[in-house]
């Protein structure tokens, strides 16, 4: 947990220097928030107070660099409790749950609260200058609903988007910091290449086909990668150990279709940010994957037969 938190630094070091003040109150009441949660509801359940594995402080950052750079604290709170309380607790603890806390957290609130959840600002050095706008992502969908084509996200500019200049959630408006982050990660052995790279892989060529279709009106696949929360849920919430398959080929299935998912919601369904949908859907069919990609034991008997 110490390591993915270190791996989180660059993401939330950015974070910082764009929204200021803003990102730091909001980074607070989420780590805090999440830790209250699982203490007060451990004692509740009679069980021991283990927040200081890291697990929950874990949770809280990533729900907080999902989440608007200028969120309200009652957002925050409700996050919280929707990523502990639902997506822990309730299924027995750390180990137990079968989907991502944060990014359970994260679905609640965009279903619950669409417009303060879409509510971003400019980064700017510190947040001194920042102005309302929308996101890359909004305005592909803006525009996709009112049939102009491309729209205004045609003129994004990727380099920015790649290195940290473009609207969004708090943790995300750098692909490279996360980048970072998750390499990190690799290099330490705490994840498998084969979630992030199929994940990744498998919506750069999906949204590659439709773009060398019709460039018209889809965007090339570099936009899909560094646009939204595509590399902070592959590297940091798609591994996560309890809710993803635990073969390898269990897990290429499970990425391929977290970026089948995410393109195909995210060029036809009604949320611009689709990525935790996706994660989501495919933590439930985790437990089938994992039925039927185990390796047979040695002399088991094969199901249906000798």
């Amino acid at each position: 947990m110490v390591d993915v938190l270190v791996a989180l630094l660059p993401a939330t070091l950015v974070g910082l220097y764009q929204f200021g003040w803003y990102g730091l109150v909001v980074i607070l009441l989420c780590v805090g928030g999440c830790l209250g949660v699982e203490a007060v509801g451990q004692k509740m359940m009679g069980q021991k107070v283990t927040v200081s594995d890291g697990s929950a402080a874990v949770t809280g950052l990533l729900l907080a660099l999902s989440l608007p750079p200028r969120a309200e604290w009652w957002l925050c709170a409700i996050g919280a409790l929707a990523g502990i309380g639902l997506g822990k607790l309730v299924f027995g603890g750390l180990g137990y749950n079968p989907f991502n806390p944060a990014i359970l957290a994260r679905v609640v609130l965009l279903i619950s609260f669409p417009a303060q959840m879409t509510s971003f600002v400019t980064p700017s050095p510190w947040g001194l200058d920042a102005v309302t706008t929308a996101t890359p992502l909004n305005l592909l969908q803006e525009a996709r609903i009112r049939g102009l084509g491309l729209g205004e996200a045609a003129h994004t500019d990727l380099l920015a988007a790649f290195l940290g200049g473009i609207p969004g959630s708090l943790g995300e408006t750098s692909a490279l910091a996360v980048l970072l982050g998750g390499l990190y990660l690799l290099w330490r052995g705490h994840i498998n290449w084969d979630v992030p790279v199929g994940m990744l892989g498998t919506m750069a060529l999906v949204s590659g086909l439709f773009w060398w279709h019709d460039p018209a009106h889809y965007m090339p696949p570099a936009f899909h990668l560094v646009t939204g929360g595509a590399m902070l849920v592959a590297f940091f919430m798609a591994t996560d150990m309890v809710t993803s398959p635990l073969t390898r080929k269990g897990r290429v299935i499970f990425a391929v279709g977290c970026g089948l998912l995410t393109i195909v919601i995210r060029m036809w369904g009604g949320y611009a940010e689709a990525i935790s949908f996706a994660v989501l859907l495919m933590n439930a069919a985790v437990p089938i994957i994992d039925r039927y990609t185990a390796p047979r034991l040695y002399g088991a008997r094969k199901r249906g037969g000798l």
